[in-house]
């Protein structure tokens, strides 16, 4: 999916007690669990925390000002995981934390972020059955540009 970032996005609304932070290597160990949550529930796997760290802090598209940890008082709730590319890899919301807005607001975010970067889209890939980030991401403005057959 994509969204074009000529048009203006919505403000971004953080729901309450939300604090953004940016990805660092302490934060791995959480993040991973909360990746393998959001895959568990909207398809795939994540690889064991080792590789998973090593093959996501050296990509040569990685950039920790483009991974974004939403935190509340318990901890790591979301996570939006983007590459220099303009391409949100991971956008992930704790089971816990979901229906209040943050997968939103970090989407939104995102779209701010690479505003800045003058690009002029952003991408993301989502599952056919995903309905859920479907919504969405058309709420926010995405729209499909091409359908892929994933191998089983």
């Amino acid at each position: 999916m994509r969204r074009d970032l000529r048009a203006d996005a919505p403000p971004i609304v953080w729901p309450q007690g939300i604090e953004v932070s940016l990805y660092n290597a302490e934060l791995a160990p959480t993040v991973h669990h909360l990746m393998q949550l959001g895959y568990r529930d909207g398809g795939g796997r994540v690889p064991a925390l080792e590789q998973w760290q090593q093959r996501f802090e050296t990509d040569p598209e990685y950039d920790p000002t483009l991974c974004f940890i939403a935190h509340d008082t318990e901890g790591v709730v979301g996570v939006a995981q983007c590459w220099t590319s303009a391409y949100i890899k991971n956008l992930v919301v704790h089971p816990r934390a979901r229906g209040r807005g943050l997968g939103r607001a970090l989407l939104l975010n995102a779209f701010k972020v690479f505003q800045h970067r003058r690009e002029g889209f952003v991408d993301l890939k989502v599952l056919e059955d995903n309905v859920r980030a479907q919504r969405l991401y058309e709420s926010a403005g995405m729209y499909v540009v091409r359908r892929e057959i994933v191998p089983h």
